[in-house]
C-alpha cells in the first residue's frame, strides 16, 4: 500500500469520518503524519475509533471545540459538512487550508488520471469511461463520488494504472493543487445551493477540476452549454469538445452516427443506452478514452452491451408487453425532463418524493408523451396540478412504491414505458434514492 511521500503538512485535523474520513485518517496515519480527529456523532466504543487510536489518532467526540485546530497546519473535512461549520469558519480565519480527501488522492496516484463532473451524468460517464479502458485490457481503476475513496484506491493503483474519478462540487471546493490530465465538465445547472449559497459558486467550484491543468492535459466540455462554455478560456488545457447537436473538434453525433473528430465510431441505434441525456454521457466518454488511446473495438463493445447505471434510467425489465425503467437518481426536475424526452412510446410516470418549495411548471413542455402520472410523497398535489395543467387525464396519487407500481401497470397497455422518475428527492419517504429505486425494482418484478 503505497503512503503519502513528501507531503508537506505534519499536523493534521479529519474533520468528521464516514468513508472518505476514515480513510483519509488511515492514509495520513500510515504516512507518519500526526493525526487528530474530530467527529461529533463518533462511538469511541466503535471498532472503527479503536483501530484509529491504535495507529496513534487524537480522537475527539461529542462537539466542535476550536482547541481542536491547536497546532494543526491542514483541515481534512468530509466533502458533505458545510463551511459554515464552526471548526470549518475558524480555519479559514486562521488561514489554514482546508481540503477534501480528493486532495490527497491527487498527491498520491502517480498514473494517468480522469476526472469527472457536472450536474448531470456524472456515475455514468465515469463509469463508461471505466468500462472502455477495461475492455481495452489497459488497468484502470475507479473511484470518487460514485462510491469508493479516492484516496483509499490510490493506495494500490500503479504508475501504469489510469483512475476515473467522479467528482461532486462539494469534493472539489476542497482541492487546492488536484491536476486531472484528463478532466470532463458535463454540464452546468443548478444545484446544492443549500451548500454553495449561490449559483455562481456552485459553478465555480465545479470548474475548479480544470484549474490546475496545464497545456499538457485535456479538458472534455460540452460544446452545447453556453455556461461551460463561458469558461473554457480559464484553462490552459488543450480543448476536445462533445455535442449531440453540430459538429465539433471532438465527439459528436448527427443522430444517425457517432464521431470523433472525423473518424466515425458507430451507428446510433447499436447504442444499448437510451435518451439524448446518456448520448451526451457517451459522447463525454469517447472523448476522454480516445484522447486517453483506447481502441474503437472496446468503445463499440461497451455500448453494445452496457445497459445503464442502476437507478439512473436502468432499464429493469419487460412485462406483459410494458417496459420498466427505474431513474429513481432523477432528484430534479432537469434530470426526470431528460428521461421523458428519452422515449417515443406513451409513458406512465410515477413521480414525488420531498417539498423543497419547487414548483413543476417547468416540466410541462416534457409531459407531451405522458398518458398517466402515478403520484407520491410530499409533492403528490403540486404534481397532480402540473399534469392536469399539462392536460393528463389519468392521474392517482398513492402511499407506497408496490401500490404505485400496481397501479402504474394496471393503468397501462402494451408497448407503454412505466418510468419511474421522481423529480424529487427521497427523503420524505426514503432513506436514499437508491432504496426507491430498489424498492421500484421489487416491486415490479413481483407484478403477475
Amino acid at each position: 500500500m503505497k503512503k503519502l511521500e513528501s507531503f508537506p503538512y505534519n499536523h493534521v485535523l479529519v474533520l468528521g469520518l464516514a468513508k472518505s474520513g476514515t480513510a483519509a485518517a488511515h492514509l495520513l496515519l500510515d504516512s507518519g503524519v500526526t493525526v487528530r480527529i474530530n467527529d461529533k456523532n463518533a462511538v469511541e466504543s466503535s471498532e472503527e475509533i479503536q483501530q484509529l487510536k491504535e495507529k496513534g489518532a487524537d480522537i475527539i467526540t461529542g462537539g466542535h471545540p476550536l482547541s481542536v485546530l491547536d497546532d494543526i497546519d491542514l483541515l481534512v473535512k468530509n466533502p458533505g459538512i458545510p463551511y459554515e461549520n464552526p471548526v470549518v469558519e475558524e480555519s479559514v480565519k486562521r488561514k489554514l487550508p482546508v481540503v477534501t480527501e480528493v486532495e490527497l488522492a491527487g498527491h498520491l496516484h502517480n498514473g494517468p488520471l480522469i476526472a469527472v463532473t457536472g450536474s448531470n451524468g456524472k456515475t455514468t460517464t465515469t463509469t463508461l469511461i471505466h468500462e472502455m479502458i477495461k475492455a481495452d485490457h489497459q488497468p484502470v481503476s475507479i473511484a470518487g463520488n460514485i462510491g469508493k475513496v479516492s484516496c483509499e484506491v490510490a493506495r494500490s493503483t500503479t504508475d501504469e494504472e489510469t483512475m476515473v474519478v467522479e467528482l461532486s462540487s462539494f469534493q472539489l471546493l476542497g482541492t487546492e493543487n488536484f491536476r486531472p490530465d484528463i478532466s470532463v465538465l458535463l454540464n452546468l445547472y443548478e444545484a446544492h445551493l443549500d451548500y454553495h449559497g449561490t449559483l455562481e459558486n456552485y459553478h465555480e467550484a465545479k470548474v475548479k477540476i480544470m484549474e490546475n491543468q496545464t497545456e499538457a492535459d485535456t479538458l472534455v466540455f460540452n460544446a452545447d452549454d453556453e455556461k461551460i462554455n463561458a469558461y473554457t478560456s480559464r484553462t490552459k488545457a488543450k480543448l476536445v469538445a462533445f455535442s449531440t447537436k453540430q459538429q465539433v473538434e471532438g465527439a459528436w453525433s448527427d443522430g444517425e452516427w457517432v464521431y470523433f473528430y472525423d473518424e466515425t465510431i458507430m451507428k446510433v441505434r447499436e447504442i444499448v443506452l437510451v435518451g439524448e441525456q446518456n448520448l451526451q454521457n457517451i459522447l463525454a466518454a469517447i472523448a476522454a478514452v480516445k484522447v486517453n488511446g483506447v481502441s474503437n473495438k472496446a468503445i463499440q463493445k461497451v455500448l453494445r452491451t452496457f445497459s445503464g447505471v442502476e437507478h439512473r434510467l436502468q432499464f429493469v425489465t419487460e412485462k406483459n408487453g410494458r417496459s420498466f425503467y427505474n431513474d429513481s437518481k432523477a432528484t430534479n426536475i432537469l434530470a426526470t425532463s431528460y428521461a421523458l424526452r428519452s422515449f417515443k412510446q406513451p409513458v406512465i410516470l410515477l413521480a414525488g418524493g420531498l417539498d423543497r418549495g419547487t414548483t413543476f411548471e417547468s416540466l410541462i413542455p416534457y409531459l407531451g408523451s405522458v398518458k398517466g402520472m402515478v403520484l407520491f410523497g410530499e409533492t403528490a398535489d403540486l404534481l397532480e396540478e402540473t399534469g392536469r395543467q399539462a392536460g393528463i387525464d389519468k392521474i392517482i396519487k398513492v402511499n407506497g412504491m408496490h401500490e404505485a407500481v400496481e397501479k402504474a401497470n394496471e393503468m397501462s397497455q402494451q408497448g407503454d414505458v412505466i418510468l419511474l422518475s421522481p423529480a424529487c428527492a427521497s427523503w420524505d419517504q426514503y432513506r436514499t434514492f437508491e432504496e426507491r429505486g430498489n424498492m421500484f425494482i421489487d416491486a415490479v418484478h413481483k407484478l403477475n
